[in-house]
């Protein structure tokens, strides 16, 4: 072995060249050491060998992280690092986990411990423009296949096979679109508060952001509205007054809102108020604005589902490995409706028999609110089946 090679990185290799993927020719060893820079440094605006303008986030930003003792690792993929959380042993069965808008790995740092204290591998990798990933600043340079084809390649860089997911969010969107594809690389999934919508080839369900790059100090959002701890909008199954928000106005709010920032976004969808210093920890990645146009960017994605998830979907209606459904509570929006979980639950042949749950205090970004809880239910689901 060569001194300066990691363990890991050796993995990480051979795995490339066993998997004989795109990726492994442009996949770089985490290991190399990073030059640290303050999190206020000046931004650096770098350009892959495909032209594609990006920056990357300050290492000092990701000091001193709150119950996050990890280290924060990388691929290269097309030229653009993509960042993740690896811990556990490197032979034991591995859970995936993945992130929606705007968060990253931070958001399973209560999930982690549990499933490596159990004896699995937890691996949580950050999107492009999120995290620890390279962030690109035009956002032409995102698009919702564009974020399928990078975890596949992750998943094959890595070498990950007989993958235990948990998804939430858009990280449901991505990856139980790679899961009907690729259902074999699959073991189990559990998603909580997400889905794969599938919608007719052409369909733009929602106008389109006018002037994207444009700043605007005036919009607003319901954020503002919803108190620290937060309120009960369900009960049951029945909504309590008005929830749900207008999609478009978040596509806009999200795009050119000069207020628009990750931590106020998972505070006000989670059940129990966030200290101070997560919630810094959730912004940590975008010092400025030059760092966010894959948060801003990511819910005008939806209107680039059309015609691309039908594939997808058949194959997960023929999945019969364990499917487990994980909901919160109180998620105010159209992904925390049971009708969303009953989809799932009704049409995927995996869930059938599982002990599928609404969890009690506990918001969209429930991983925050009952992180715990969750994986203790994955490590019973993964010991069970």
């Amino acid at each position: 072995m060569h001194p300066n090679i990691s363990p890991r990185a050796l993995v990480l290799t051979l795995a490339c060249v066993i998997a004989s993927t795109t990726a492994c020719g442009d996949t770089s060893s985490s290991s190399a050491p990073q030059e640290h820079l303050d999190c206020d440094a000046e931004p650096i605006i770098r350009t892959t060998g495909d032209g594609i303008e990006f920056v990357r986030t300050p290492t000092g930003c990701f000091d001193d992280l709150p119950n996050f003792p990890y280290e924060l690792e990388h691929v290269e993929i097309d030229g653009l690092r993509q960042g993740y959380v690896d811990e556990g042993p490197a032979d034991a069965p591995v859970v995936l986990l993945l992130h929606g808008q705007p968060t990253w790995a931070f958001l399973y740092r209560k999930m982690i411990p549990v499933l490596v204290d159990a004896g699995y591998r937890a691996i949580a990798m950050d999107h492009l423009g999120m995290g620890f990933s390279d962030k690109p600043i035009d956002i032409a340079d995102y698009s919702y296949l564009g974020h399928i084809d990078r975890l596949e390649k992750f998943i094959n860089a890595l070498g990950l096979r007989d993958i235990n997911l948990f998804a939430q969010d858009w990280g449901s969107l991505i990856g139980l679109h790679v899961a009907g594809e690729n259902p074999d690389w699959f073991a189990r999934i559990v998603i909580g508060d997400g889905t794969l919508p599938v919608l007719p080839e052409g369909v733009e369900p929602y106008p389109r952001v006018e002037n994207p790059d444009e700043i605007d100090p005036d919009l607003q959002f319901v954020f503002q509205l919803i108190p620290p701890q937060q309120i009960p909008f369900y009960n049951g199954c029945t909504p309590i007054g008005s929830t749900g928000t207008d999609f478009g106005a978040w596509m806009e709010y999200s795009m050119k809102a000069e207020s628009f920032h990750a931590a106020e976004v998972v505070e006000g969808l989670t059940w129990f108020d966030i200290p101070d210093e997560d919630e810094a920890a959730y912004d940590a990645p975008f010092p400025s604005r030059i760092y966010m146009a894959g948060p801003r960017v990511f819910p005008s994605l939806v209107n680039e589902l059309g015609g691309e998830n039908q594939d997808a979907w058949e194959g997960l209606m023929q999945f019969e490995k364990p499917f487990l459904t994980i909901w919160a509570s109180n998620d105010p929006g159209n992904l925390g409706s049971c009708a969303i979980q009953d989809n799932l639950i009704d049409n995927i042949p995996g869930a059938e028999g599982l002990p599928h749950i609404r969890l009690p205090e506990a918001s969209h970004f429930l991983q925050d609110d009952q992180g715990a809880e969750i994986a203790r239910r994955i490590v019973e689901l993964m010991e069970s089946n």
